[in-house]
């Protein structure tokens, strides 16, 4: 904020502002919020749309809020005749090329087209389609295009390149022929796309959305003699409701047990089991790597996304991996092996649904190595499931989720509180914070210092790897060695960790990196729209779950002892090995 601030006249009004704030920034000051749909604070400001234009005195055209900057006794006029006017105007050019079936659109009801053309008294489109109609792109898992949708915002690219810098995505071709295109127009498929699903988040219309697998799950649901098991990432219950229109941040854990049940779930378990399970496996090898000799520092690899991107972009460091499985993987492959013995099932009538907070979780269920529960069951030379059989079956968004709830008329704010199943519904608050930067490195800690020292840890709370700082640093005294931590959040940060272990100027032990901005709170399969605030008050709501909890350890799970004392034996043991583990290879674009 600047230390002399100017006064300006919104409407009449004055109003003294930072003059580094944009002239919509001011107006919204002002307590006026002038309408935009291709600018997003921290990630596009390009001036494309021409919706946020408003009148200045002395100016000889409408200014474009987005980009214009207030100056001392600047007026400001946000809804003249003139303003309104062209406002109208640009958003019944957008429409002109627009598709017109809202209704059966995955954004409609969160499409800022159409909030946009509706708080603008937009009734009709006087302008005829210019451009040609698109082909959809569907090459991906995860995510899937849509051109025609397309209001050449940027916000999409900008993400892509500025963010994430990956740079799947850009404008191509000019006038009319104006597109957002990968190399040659070969679809995401081929790009160096890490499905990561952020362009998803941002974008203002449905030009692009998650693959939908909810027609899937709802016949899987139905059918008779089959057991549909569904998984819980922790980020869910912090959102979940936010997409059924409650507040931010609301926690909804035992409702949203409560919705799966009644969709007609036959066991609703918790991914935070697999990640209390994860912690035990990554926080031995981390030992093991530290004490015996390994490749340092190890990175973690819960983050589908970012296992993309260092296959794709640092091929060279994959050796730095940790060799853990994600969660959401470890669940499935526990889920089809030991629960399905436990239970008496055979492992080819399950079906595992996941709940994620990821478009690139999609994907990581389609890998061909993430077939763990298959290996096992054909190394028994037990019934065998089919050569497609996945750990996962299908794994949904948190929008998907919400938009099931609603066809099912659930009114989740209405629903008791309920508990998971057992045995793989019981967690520990460590779990539940993986769905937050910092929290994997967090949990790991806790349960790393007790097992090296053999003491309780003075304090659970590791502050230093908590808040959305987009690189966090901290050193943990493990009987007198010193272990020198890192956390990072979003590809643009993970990059910068990856080019000094690279320069061989790392000074870490221990990475972890999340692929999304806040972590799995801010994932590509959350509710859109999300800003700052809203990744607040998820990243609160992790904290607040961890202390309701009581339970906080990993290693303190009674359900994962019970695990490795009836079926895998040890961490880093054979079985964990077959079931828990994989490696990563080179990715190919």
């Amino acid at each position: 904020m600047s230390d002399k601030m100017v006064t300006i006249f919104v409407d009449g009004h004055a109003t003294v502002v930072d003059p580094s704030r944009n002239l919509l920034e001011a107006c919204a000051q002002a307590g006026v919020n002038v309408p935009t749909l291709c600018y997003l604070k921290d990630v596009s400001a390009n001036a494309s749309c021409g919706v946020c234009v408003v009148e200045v005195e002395g100016a000889r055209s409408l200014v474009r809020s987005c980009v214009g900057r207030v100056s001392e006794g600047m007026k400001i006029a946000t809804s003249s005749p003139r303003v309104l006017r062209a406002r109208k105007n640009a958003v019944e050019l957008l429409l002109a090329n627009h598709p017109t079936d809202c209704l059966v659109c995955a954004r409609n009801g969160s499409c800022e087209l159409q909030s946009t053309a509706e708080k603008l008294g937009v009734r009709k489109v006087r302008f005829p389609r210019t451009r040609k109609p698109a082909t959809i792109d569907e090459s991906t898992d995860g995510i899937v295009r849509d051109n025609d949708k397309c209001i050449l915002c940027g916000r999409c690219v900008a993400v892509c390149s500025e963010v994430q810098t990956v740079s799947a995505i850009q404008l191509a071709g000019r006038g009319i022929r104006t597109h957002v295109a990968t190399f040659m127009d070969r679809g995401l498929g081929t790009s160096p796309c890490v499905q990561c699903g952020q362009c998803s988040v941002v974008c203002p219309t449905g030009a692009i959305t998650e693959r939908d697998e909810t027609e899937a799950v709802w016949k899987a649901l139905a059918q008779s003699g089959r057991t549909t098991i569904v998984q819980t990432a922790p980020a869910i219950r912090a959102s979940l409701g936010e997409a059924l229109g409650m507040k931010p941040g609301s926690l909804v854990t035992g409702k949203m047990v409560a919705a799966l049940r009644r969709l007609g779930f036959d066991r609703v378990f918790d991914t935070q089991f697999a990640a209390d399970l994860t912690i035990m496996e990554e926080g031995n090898e981390l030992i093991r790597r530290l004490t015996q000799g390994g490749k340092l520092p190890m990175i973690t690899s819960c983050s589908p996304g970012w296992i993309n991107f260092i296959e794709t972009f640092y091929p060279a460091l994959l050796g730095h991996l940790s060799t853990c499985k994600s969660p959401q993987q470890m669940f499935g492959a526990v889920a089809k092996s030991y629960y399905a013995e436990k239970a008496g099932l055979a492992p080819e009538s399950i079906s595992v649904a996941s709940i994620m907070p990821c478009t690139a979780k999609k994907h990581e269920a389609r890998r061909p190595e993430m077939r763990g529960a298959f290996e096992y069951w054909r190394a028994k030379g037990a019934t065998k499931p089919g050569e497609s059989y996945y750990d996962v079956d299908w794994a949904l968004t948190t929008r998907e989720l919400a938009r099931m709830v609603k066809r099912a008329g659930i009114d989740i704010e209405s629903l008791p509180e309920e508990d998971f199943d057992d045995p793989l519904g019981r967690s520990t608050g460590a779990a539940t914070i993986f769905g937050t930067t910092g929290g994997v490195m967090e949990a790991a800690l806790r349960t790393v210092y007790e097992v090296v020292t053999g003491k309780a840890l003075p304090s659970l709370d590791f502050e230093a790897v908590r808040g959305l700082e987009g690189i966090k640093k901290a050193e943990v005294d493990l009987n007198g060695t010193i272990v020198r931590v890192a956390v990072a959040h979003t590809l643009k940060n993970a990059r910068i960790i990856l080019d000094e272990i690279a320069a061989g100027a790392s000074p870490y032990h221990f990475i972890e990196v999340m692929t999304c901005p806040g972590g799995c709170i801010g994932g590509g399969g959350q509710p859109v729209l999300i800003d700052l605030e809203k990744r607040l008050a998820r990243n609160k709501a992790m904290y607040v779950e961890d202390l309701r909890l009581g339970m906080r350890k990993s290693h303190e799970n009674a359900s994962v002892q019970a695990l490795y004392a009836d079926f895998l034996g040890e961490p880093l043991g054979h079985l964990s090995h077959e079931l828990l583990h994989t490696e990563y290879a080179p990715r190919e674009v």
